[in-house]
């Protein structure tokens, strides 16, 4: 039987998949929170109405309830745009032996030169062939590169290095062209500092100091879980199916709002299908069917390998969140003895957006079915609960004013994307809750109170992972105009009469 939600909350009625609906009680709760029994002859269950999380609750909730992942350390391919978590020293000297900086000769003293087999110790007036970046050999004092030398023969005809036409006058001078040991950094130098967020760069000078792996601060390592078994993934879909919106860009949206995605599995719409994907890492076999995303210009093999190893910290599920007989993640977390943090927001789209914990630590994130729907879900649970996760702050909500005046709409906050136009927020056309051409077209999305917004009065907003930072209304009053300079009249610069031109 599936539990009834927590105190708090309320979930919707009425399919996800079928659209977003406004919140209503849920049937079978009684007013402590439990399941109502029937009574003697079968007496019909007691509806109790439970009110949703506003949305203000839901966001700061999805914030509080996680605690950030400790810092580990990964592999060097794996750290890119990862916050190091501690000062990266040099294990060794940089470089850890003295080198040749050109092709040529290592010599000692002064030419000519008798030619000595490579690497073994040059006495005064012999050289040895070497190559750039070549390990400079024992009594070496300069190096002569190429151009500047030529081999020739002796008086007896045994081949001796001579100084060519196109050397410099005092060619090769002591030090000449060899990188010395320990010229980029000493063993112990601190090279990049706690807190940096690492590049390609700071990789490669890691490596350069002999790291393998490097310490950084922990984020979300993110599974999904797309269901229903009248999603297509290619093609035009029949009808009665539909398209994957979300395979092609939810993974994306998650490693944007600071999560890992490290798997994706397909199931049906069963019970023990639900059950299987949420009650292990892995899914059993005949769960499902696991996707190996391909990532733009590369292979399946650029993911994050490590990833697929690891338990994951929070499972993204999508569709199941309604009320209908194919809807099971509420009955599959109470299977799993998990509890409901989040069931049902008082917003739209995407109401019966669902946060539960397992036992294990797991959070399940429960999107609806439709897509505009579902993003909102996620920005509203998704983004707080990954920003926590990753040690990072709740992200910004700031103020725009509006540029059209928006109806009440009693009891729920709606989420709309909008477009600036001349720096006022205008609404977005296609915006339903299964739409997805008004939020590609979207600069944020306007958190519109239930009393609705008039025309040009700020609204509180936030902008999408993918786009750029909003305006901030309230810094920009609160920033001082900038002082216009007196007027000063031309002239000697004493007291100017001005009365003459008065007439």
């Amino acid at each position: 039987m599936t539990p009834a939600p927590p105190h708090g909350s309320a979930a919707a009625t009425g399919d996800d998949r079928a659209g977003d609906t406004p919140v209503e009680g849920t049937a079978g709760a009684t007013p402590d929170g439990g399941a109502a029994s029937s009574g003697p002859g079968g007496d019909t269950e007691v509806p109790h109405r439970h009110l949703a999380h506003t949305w203000q609750e839901a966001w700061q909730l999805a914030f509080d309830c996680a605690t950030p992942i400790p810092a580990a350390p990964v592999a060097l391919r794996n750290a890119l745009g990862r916050t190091l978590a501690a000062d990266v020293e040099a294990l060794v000297d940089m470089p850890h032996y003295a080198s040749s900086a050109m092709d040529g000769w290592a010599v000692n003293g002064s030419g000519p030169w008798i030619l000595a087999e490579p690497g073994q110790r040059l006495a005064p007036h012999q050289a040895s062939p070497i190559a750039t970046g070549g390990l400079i050999p024992p009594g070496a004092k300069a190096v002569l590169r190429s151009e500047s030398g030529e081999i020739a023969a002796d008086e007896d005809g045994l081949p001796v290095l001579r100084l060519a036409g196109a050397a410099k006058p005092g060619e090769p001078r002591n030090g000449e062209h060899i990188r010395k040991a320990a010229e980029e950094a000493a063993a112990g130098d601190v090279l990049i500092k706690s807190g940096t967020l690492l590049n390609p760069a700071h990789l490669a000078l890691a490596a350069l100091a002999g790291h393998d792996a490097l310490p950084v601060l922990g984020k979300a390592l993110v599974r999904l879980v797309f269901t229903g078994s009248e999603v297509v993934t290619a093609g035009i879909p029949r009808p009665g199916e539909v398209r994957d919106t979300f395979g092609p860009q939810l993974g994306a949206v998650v490693d944007m709002l600071g999560g890992t995605c490290a798997g994706e599995t397909k199931i049906g719409d069963s019970y023990a299908e639900w059950l299987a994907a949420l009650e292990d890492t892995e899914p059993a076999e005949g769960a499902g069917e696991p996707i190996t995303p391909q990532p733009s210009g590369g292979s399946a093999t650029d993911l994050v390998p490590a990833a697929e190893l690891l338990p994951a910290d929070v499972v993204i599920t999508t569709g199941g969140t309604g009320r209908s007989g194919t809807d099971h993640l509420r009955r599959s977390v109470a299977e799993l003895g998990g509890r409901l943090l989040i069931d049902g927001v008082a917003m739209r789209p995407g109401h019966p957006a669902v946060l539960a914990e397992l036992p294990d630590g797991r959070f399940i994130i429960g999107l609806p079915g439709n897509p505009l729907a579902a993003m909102m879900a996620l920005s509203t649970i998704g983004a707080p609960l990954l920003a926590a996760l990753g040690h990072r702050t709740l992200p910004p909500v700031t103020e725009v004013p509006c540029g059209s005046m928006i109806d009440p709409d009693p009891g729920r906050t709606r989420l709309m994307p909008f477009r600036l136009v001349y720096g006022m927020a205008s609404p977005a056309q296609h915006t339903g809750p299964g739409m997805m051409r008004g939020l590609a077209a979207a600069d944020g999305v306007l958190v519109v109170p239930p009393h609705g917004v008039q025309l040009g009065e700020p609204v509180p907003a936030f902008a999408l992972p993918w786009g750029k930072a909003l305006p901030d209304l309230a810094a920009t009053k609160e920033k001082p105009a900038p002082k216009r300079a007196a007027r000063k009249p031309t002239g000697t610069g004493g007291t100017v009469d001005w009365s003459e031109l008065l007439g």
